[in-house]
């Protein structure tokens, strides 16, 4: 009963502290930059928001959690060990995986088109 109330740690709490140290050592160096830094990271969080709906658009009845054996929202919040979280129906591996594969394209197609474009 208590173990969901036990504390895990922030994921990635490594590649934080060493982003937040690369910026802070950035705004020593040559505080001009940061604005350039925050633009370029507008531009890829917006680029890859663009193209996940660029991919809704073209595809929208080949979404990836059509293909899942049951709604992914809907679960009881148990994850046996010996299952996949989210089952696919049989047969629809393949499938499954091409329209994560593509949606993954796409969305990496957008980011470097706008990052290196502009």
């Amino acid at each position: 009963m208590l173990d969901k109330f036990q504390f895990h740690p922030p994921r990635l709490i490594v590649c934080s502290v060493a982003a937040a140290v690369l910026l802070a050592a950035l705004a020593v160096v040559s505080p001009v930059q940061l604005p350039v830094l925050l633009y370029k990271f507008v531009q890829l969080l917006l680029s890859a928001y663009a193209g996940y709906w660029i991919d809704r658009w073209l595809f929208p009845y080949a979404r990836p959690d059509g293909y899942l054996a049951r709604e992914w929202r809907a679960h009881d919040a148990v994850y046996p060990d010996d299952q996949a979280d989210h089952a696919v129906v049989p047969g629809y591996q393949l499938t499954f995986a091409s329209a994560l594969l593509r949606r993954a394209l796409i969305v990496t197609g957008c980011m470097l088109a706008v990052c290196l474009g502009l």
